[in-house]
């Protein structure tokens, strides 16, 4: 099983948080804020897709 990820792109609270991309980040941009709730409605085969993408 994957490590969880955890990137402001993907939390619950991401339209309302006041600390959007302002809270640290690890060398792979996950960040590591108290308030982070994954929003279950994005599955990691879409954010693995993604990153993949990014990284061709």
């Amino acid at each position: 099983m994957s490590e969880e990820k955890r990137y402001c792109s993907i939390c619950a609270w991401r339209s309302t948080c006041a600390k959007r991309f302002s809270v640290s980040t690890d060398s792979s941009g996950m960040v590591h804020c108290p308030d982070f709730t994954r929003d279950l409605s994005i599955k990691d085969k879409d954010i693995d897709e993604i990153e993949n993408r990014d990284k061709k």
